[in-house]
């Protein structure tokens, strides 16, 4: 049978003694628990409690007898102490057999700043189309209308046919827009003409745009404008890109 004596200067060192052993020092750090199912040391206790993913340091502290007397654990705050409480104790129960009483565990939780930083969410890319050519071809009554748009370096084309009246072909111009952002999109999204028309705004004249973004959730509408300055048509591309480009973003996620 084995007995635990201090000996020595110092109170951390201990002396195992049996009838038939001869005495020899051994540290609190080397002290074997002895738990009737296997016999454990201090130090893979703590390194195993360390491997708990809130825990960042752990101290046990056991008696002469070896005996656990308390648990000392500093943790990250990601995890109320009552869980980290019941992770020691499965995590000691698992890894060795050992059963602990919760009352003998002392959490210290560092503050929030110590909690890792988290990226802030990706805002949805912002797409700015530049109009690269808007071309109008009338035959008899029909007009056909193209507009080029350069979307991130790449050219997209859309084409509109319809009435070659006044009111007809400002629609086409927008309408040829809007399909060149579908060429660009293919998403389960779309954009829809509602309106569009130049007015007179005081001295100048201004190019309007109403847009439906339609979505599987139901549908919204934009408005956008742009003064007329090169032409007419030009204008009313600018004023349709207006009501769309901050949803660009969310049509091409979709």
């Amino acid at each position: 049978m084995l007995h635990l004596v201090r000996g020595g200067r110092s109170p951390d060192v201990l002396r195992i003694q049996g009838r038939n052993s001869h005495r020899h020092p051994v540290t609190i750090r080397e002290l074997l628990v002895d738990q009737s199912v296997s016999r454990v040391s201090i130090a893979d206790m703590e390194q195993t409690l360390c491997q708990v993913a809130e825990i960042k340091a752990a101290r046990v502290v056991v008696s002469p007898e070896g005996v656990i007397q308390e648990i000392h654990v500093l943790a990250m705050p990601s995890k109320s102490p009552k869980q980290l409480v019941r992770d020691i104790e499965s995590t000691l129960m698992a890894a060795f057999g050992i059963a602990v009483d919760h009352k003998k565990i002392s959490i210290a939780q560092l503050g929030q700043e110590e909690l890792p930083k988290t990226e802030a969410p990706t805002a949805a890319p912002q797409v700015r189309p530049k109009i690269r050519a808007i071309n109008v071809d009338v035959n008899g009554l029909q007009s056909t209308v193209n507009v080029s748009l350069e979307i991130e370096g790449d050219l997209y084309v859309g084409e509109a046919t319809g009435p070659a009246s006044q009111t007809g072909r400002q629609r086409l111009v927008a309408q040829a827009a809007l399909n060149a952002i579908g060429e660009y999109s293919h998403s389960s999204a779309a954009f829809a003409l509602e309106d569009v028309g130049v007015t007179q705004l005081g001295r100048e004249q201004v190019a309007v745009a109403a847009v439906v973004l339609l979505t599987p959730f139901g549908e919204q509408t934009y408005s956008g404008s742009a003064l007329v300055r090169q032409n007419e048509k030009d204008s009313i591309v600018r004023a349709t890109m207006d009501a769309i480009n901050r949803r660009l973003g969310f049509l091409t996620t979709q």
